[in-house]
């Protein structure tokens, strides 16, 4: 069965408690390579749908007709 994709909110969270857990100490050294990698997967998803979010702003934002321009957001 294919695992459902995680929305942004529940990955930053998941990252979050990765992060706790590998600044606790209380793990190995395998089981912290294991967080490690699972943290940079979840660094790569949040970024790519962050920079999604941000193409979407920049589309909406300088759609025509637009009575003023906004300049991009500069989240990353």
């Amino acid at each position: 069965m294919a695992k459902e994709k995680q929305t942004f909110e529940e990955a930053l969270n998941r990252l979050e408690k990765l992060v706790a857990e590998m600044e606790s100490g209380e793990h190995s050294l395998d089981e912290m390579m294991k967080r490690f990698e699972e943290g940079r997967a979840l660094v790569a998803s949040c970024t790519a749908e962050l920079s999604a979010i941000r193409q979407r702003i920049e589309k909406v934002v300088s759609a025509p007709g637009e009575p003023t321009k906004v300049e991009p957001l500069d989240i990353l």
